[in-house]
C-alpha cells in the first residue's frame, strides 16, 4: 500500500493504487513520502477547507534544510511565500481581492480571439509534418504564449520563459528523481524575478492598456500590491498558467486519442465541448494532488494528524471516487453532473480556472478538427512528468492524420 509516485508504472497509472487506498486506508501515512495521503472525495474537500490545515508548507520545510541548501533556495522561498497560493487568511483574502480586480470575466473574454490566433499559428507550424511530439510543439507553446501576451512579454522570449518555468517546476511540483532540482529552481527564480522587476518598472514609466497594467493599478480600499508582491504574482500567473494548461491540453488530446468513440461523438456534436473539457479534467486532469501542512494537531477519521505533518490531498483519486461518480474509470464526454476537484476547493479555488478552460476548449477542439484521426506513434509514445503535484506528459509522440 506504499504509494510511490517516483515509480514509472505508478506515474503512468496511479488509479489502481488510489482505488485500493480509498477502500482500505483512505487516511494513509506514507512512510516513503513521510506524509499523509488523502484519497476519498469528501475527505479531500474537508482537508482543502479545514481550519486545522494550512497552505503555508514552505517555512516548515525551509527551516529544516541544511545551511547550503537553505542559502541556495532563499530567494525562491522568499517569492513563493508571497504567492497567494501559499498564504492563509487574512493575507490570502487580501491578495485574492486585489488579483480579482484584474482577473475579470471581461478580461478572459477579451483573450478569446488571441487564444484562437495563437492556436491557429501553432497549428500552421504542423503542416506537412507527419510525426511529432505534441507536448513540446503544441500543448506547451499555446498556454505559454497566452500568458506571455497577458503579461506583455515579447514572444521571442518563449524559449527562455519555458526554461525558467520548467526549472521552477522541479521544486514546486515535487520532482522525486532530479538531484539538481534546487539549483535549477534557484536559477529559474532569479531569471524570472529580474525580468519582471524590469518589465514592471518599464510599464510604470510608459503606461499602456492591458492585464499587467490592470494588475499594477489594482487596488481594494486603497490597498495595492507591493513591488515584491507584484513580481511574485506575475511569477505565479506565468508558472501556474503555463504548467497547468499545458497538462490539460496534452492529457486531453491523449485521452481522446485513446477513446475514439467519444472523440467521434464530440466532433459530430461540438455542443458537447464544455462537458468534454470537464470530463478530461476529471478523468485524467492536470492536477494530481494539492499539498497542505497540518496547522493544529487533530483527529481525522481516528488518525492523529500532528502539527507540521505534510498532507497530499489526492485530486486524481477524489475525481475517480466511486461513491461520487458513476463508473468513474469510464471516460464519458457527456457526464453530468461533474463535480471534479481539479481546480481545488474552498478559499484557494484556482483564480485562473476560466482562462485555463478557455485555452483547453480552443486548443483541443481546433486540433481535432484539423487532425481527427491522429494516432499514437507507438504504444510507448508518451511519458509522464516525474512529479507528485502536477499530472502531465513529458512527451506525446503522434502520427498526424
Amino acid at each position: 500500500m506504499n504509494y510511490d509516485p517516483s515509480d514509472p508504472n505508478t506515474l503512468a497509472n496511479p488509479y489502481p493504487y488510489f482505488f485500493a487506498l480509498r477502500n482500505e486506508d483512505p487516511i494513509h501515512w506514507n512512510t516513503k513520502l513521510k506524509s499523509w495521503i488523502i484519497t476519498r472525495y469528501d475527505d479531500v474537500r474537508s482537508i482543502l477547507s479545514s481550519d486545522n490545515i494550512t497552505v503555508d508548507r514552505l517555512n516548515n520545510f525551509y527551516s529544516k534544510l541544511p545551511t547550503k541548501e537553505a542559502k541556495l533556495l532563499a530567494e525562491i522561498v522568499k517569492y513563493l511565500n508571497l504567492w497567494a497560493a501559499f498564504r492563509n487568511p487574512p493575507d490570502h483574502t487580501r491578495m485574492r481581492k486585489i488579483m480579482m480586480v484584474a482577473f475579470t470575466r471581461k478580461s478572459i473574454n477579451e483573450m478569446q480571439p488571441k487564444i484562437n490566433a495563437i492556436t491557429d499559428a501553432t497549428l500552421s507550424k504542423l503542416k506537412n509534418i507527419r510525426e511529432i511530439d505534441l507536448v513540446n510543439n503544441y500543448a506547451s507553446p499555446i498556454p505559454a504564449l497566452t500568458i506571455m501576451h497577458l503579461l506583455g512579454v515579447p514572444i521571442d522570449m518563449l524559449d527562455e520563459f519555458k526554461s525558467w518555468s520548467d526549472d521552477m517546476s522541479k521544486f514546486i511540483g515535487g520532482a522525486r528523481n532530479d538531484k539538481h532540482k534546487y539549483e535549477k529552481a534557484s536559477r529559474g527564480c532569479r531569471k524570472m524575478v529580474s525580468f519582471f522587476r524590469e518589465i514592471i518598472e518599464e510599464r510604470r514609466a510608459n503606461p499602456s492598456e492591458g492585464f499587467l497594467m490592470d494588475l499594477i493599478n489594482a487596488s481594494v480600499a486603497n490597498d495595492k500590491f507591493s513591488d515584491d508582491e507584484l513580481i511574485a504574482t506575475c511569477m505565479l500567473i506565468l508558472f501556474a498558467g503555463h504548467e497547468t494548461t499545458t497538462n490539460l491540453i496534452s492529457n486531453g488530446i491523449l485521452t481522446l486519442i485513446k477513446n475514439p468513440l467519444e472523440l467521434s461523438k464530440l466532433l459530430k456534436n461540438p455542443d458537447l465541448l464544455d462537458l468534454t473539457i470537464e470530463e478530461i479534467m476529471r478523468y485524467d486532469g492536470p492536477t494530481n494532488s494539492l499539498v497542505r501542512n497540518v496547522e493544529k494537531e487533530h483527529e481525522f477519521h481516528n488518525k492523529t494528524l500532528k502539527k507540521g505533518d505534510r498532507v497530499f490531498a489526492m485530486i486524481s483519486s477524489a475525481n475517480r471516487d466511486e461513491n461520487i461518480f458513476d463508473k468513474p474509470d469510464v471516460f464519458k464526454i457527456d457526464r453530468s453532473p461533474n463535480r471534479h476537484l481539479t481546480f481545488g476547493y474552498g478559499p484557494h479555488l484556482c483564480i485562473g480556472a476560466a482562462l485555463a478552460r478557455e485555452e483547453g476548449r480552443i486548443a483541443i477542439f481546433n486540433f481535432f478538427k484539423q487532425y481527427p484521426t491522429t494516432r499514437l506513434k507507438a504504444e510507448n509514445s508518451f511519458k509522464w512528468i516525474d512529479a507528485i503535484v502536477p499530472r502531465g506528459l513529458k512527451k506525446l509522440d503522434v502520427t498526424l492524420t
